[in-house]
């Protein structure tokens, strides 16, 4: 495996032999950091960015809807932004493992004024064949008194927080929780942990990977772990497995906004696993299990 940087853009790990990256982490080239590709282990690309419905949503990332009113979420009009302001900090370890650190500015749009600081680091973990994690951390300290909010759920709203969007290449996808049971559209759903997997038709965007792999895994997901210590655990979940409109999403603040005194921080932490084949519930719990006692 290999660690690409742009410095001041992205930076990316790769199979010297595959089509596409395993991830590519943007930051500072749109209004916020995020993953795209993030691909499974066998080469299939899970994300998608920028649908036409949707420009502000790409593959992976970490925003809130609203900070004392101000949109950080959609990007139309009047919009506040993510900076990253110093060099990633990046380290590749013996057994495979990447840690990237980095803190970001968040800026309202009327002044450029920052009313967040954050600290964000992600480790990337080879877990065992067919798998493997991004472990997600992430530590917001307000610059004045703040209140974090979302646009109440009605037949849509409620999310904010850490959100996937799908690649169209899916089918036959689906949306289980801890407790085994599935739902096609969650809205406030709270579980321990989602996992959104399904079948890929290996159309345009999926990587072959290498010669084989593709005839092996024809299926895959990602599941995120809500960690036992995160503020409102477990989480509500907010997402949609209908065709072509995969999305999910750790939203903290689906039943009502959260209020931060200026210089008070707020931690989350996440596991993003991504997987080959499709996991079941007991497969799932046990993953959870060991990332909820580290």
């Amino acid at each position: 495996m290999i660690i690409q940087s742009d410095l001041g853009h992205s930076v990316e790990l790769r199979h010297r032999d595959r089509e596409l990256p395993l991830w590519h982490y943007h930051y500072n080239t749109r209004p916020k950091p995020y993953f795209h590709p993030l691909c499974t282990p066998a080469g299939h690309c899970l994300t998608l960015a920028e649908p036409p419905d949707h420009v502000w949503q790409r593959g992976l990332w970490y925003a809130i809807k609203f900070v004392n009113g101000d949109n950080f979420w959609e990007e139309r009009e009047s919009f506040g932004t993510q900076h990253t302001t110093s060099p990633l900090a990046i380290t590749q370890e013996w057994d495979g493992q990447v840690h990237i650190a980095s803190r970001l500015e968040w800026r309202r749009p009327a002044d450029n004024v920052v009313v967040l600081h954050e600290r964000r680091e992600f480790r990337y973990s080879p877990l065992h064949i067919g798998t493997y994690a991004l472990d997600f951390q992430t530590t917001l300290v307000p610059q004045c008194d703040v209140t974090l909010d979302r646009t109440p759920f009605t037949t849509w709203g409620g999310y904010s927080g850490l959100a996937f969007r799908g690649t169209t290449e899916w089918k036959d996808t689906r949306l289980l929780f801890a407790d085994g049971s599935t739902s096609e559209r969650p809205t406030g759903i709270r579980s321990l942990w989602c996992d959104l997997s399904g079948r890929f038709d290996g159309g345009p965007g999926q990587s072959t990977g290498s010669e084989g792999l593709d005839s092996m895994f024809q299926s895959g997901g990602l599941a995120i772990f809500d960690h036992p210590q995160n503020p409102r655990h477990p989480v509500p979940w907010y997402g949609n497995s209908q065709p072509g409109n995969y999305f999910l999403c750790a939203s903290f603040l689906f039943e009502e906004p959260l209020s931060l005194a200026q210089g008070v921080s707020l931690t989350f932490r996440y596991r993003v696993l991504v997987h080959d084949d499709i996991w079941e519930q007991a497969q799932l719990q046990r993953a959870y299990d060991a990332y909820a006692g580290t």
